[in-house]
């Protein structure tokens, strides 16, 4: 592959320099053109041609692959990758990125889209899996987009993403939250108290501040009133009637 990605690259070198030789007898060097090779990238990138933009990218990382602009070009590949939904390309893009520049100041946006591609995973797919067996855990890409948002925000609280990180880290917490008083719902429906208890006092402990955190507090004193544990029962009623008055 990386034989085929030279190739490519020096025919489009080539086709440059043609291009920039009509009219002008002086010669164009190979710097020029990968400069101009990679702007053209960036230029279908813009107008979302990302098939061609990433082509030209991985051609000119292949042909420089340790210079400072093949780490620019991996920032500029998981972007791509991101926007054209190769989420898992993006994830490795930016896994190598972190891993190769640990301490590079653009970590940050590495973090970022790291967390953007897993997050895509997230709305549709804890739905449908509510309709079917809500005993399943959720997928491992909903927590590895929650650590990376949540890296970004502590490592780089500074960082032009971080407000953006923040909010998507509110909506996922809401979205496990929720789907831990699914699966609460379900062991309460089926007479499991304890396992309905712990699994809403998991959400509630996890998750606070989540929307869901009510929901956690009806289903803990509903457990404790079938487990026979009045007290209980009434201390959580009393928690749930202060701190969600509309909810009780």
């Amino acid at each position: 592959m990386t034989s085929n990605l030279r190739h490519f690259l020096l025919l489009l070198i080539a086709a440059l320099a043609l291009a920039g030789c009509a009219g002008n007898e002086e010669p164009v060097s190979e710097v020029e053109n990968i400069t101009e090779a990679y702007n053209k990238a960036k230029e279908s990138i813009r107008g979302g041609n990302y098939r061609r933009g990433i082509q030209i990218f991985e051609a000119i990382q292949a042909y420089y692959p340790f210079s400072e602009l093949a780490r620019q070009i991996q920032l500029e590949l998981m972007h791509a990758y991101y926007k054209s939904g190769a989420q898992e390309q993006a994830i490795e893009a930016a896994d190598t990125f972190m891993r190769e520049n640990p301490i590079d100041p653009r970590v940050d946006y590495a973090l970022y889209i790291r967390g953007l591609a897993y997050y895509e995973e997230t709305p549709g797919m804890l739905e449908r899996w509510f309709r079917k067996d809500v005993t399943m855990r959720p997928p491992k890409d909903v927590d590895l987009a929650y650590s990376s948002l949540r890296q970004l925000v502590e490592r780089f609280p500074a960082s032009q993403y971080a407000p953006d990180a923040e909010k998507r880290i509110v909506a996922i917490k809401n979205r496990l939250a929720d789907y831990e008083n699914h699966v609460a719902d379900y062991y309460l429906r089926r007479g499991a108290y304890v396992a309905a208890l712990n699994r809403a006092k998991a959400s509630l402990e996890q998750f606070n501040g989540a929307t869901g955190n009510a929901r956690s507090l009806e289903i803990m004193a509903a457990a404790y009133d079938e487990l026979g544990m009045v007290e209980l029962a009434a201390d959580t009623r009393r928690v749930l009637a202060t701190n969600f008055p509309g909810e009780s």
